[in-house]
């Protein structure tokens, strides 16, 4: 499924139109985003956590190559599955 798809599901699940369910899973987006950015979690109960994890920095190698390369520490957005989601998947 992808955005357009989840636009129509949510648009006649809810009775509204496709302007404004693509409206709000722009807004959900956005502020799932921004929580993120802040370094916060977002918990929606029995769907899952969305939260934020730190990769630190490490070496890797070039395929091509063989060459050793160095990887930068980042950020990483990860997602965690609810009891009721895992249990219904």
């Amino acid at each position: 499924m992808n955005k357009a798809d989840l636009i129509d599901k949510l648009a006649s699940d809810a009775g509204i139109s496709k302007k404004e369910a693509g409206a709000v899973i722009d807004s959900f987006t956005d502020a799932v985003t921004k929580t993120l950015k802040k370094g916060d979690k977002v918990t929606l109960v029995g769907f899952g956590t969305f939260s934020v994890s730190k990769r630190a920095a490490r070496t890797g190698r070039n395929p091509q190559t063989g060459a050793t390369i160095k990887i930068k520490a980042k950020k990483v957005a990860k997602f965690k599955a609810g009891k009721e989601l895992s249990e219904k998947i």
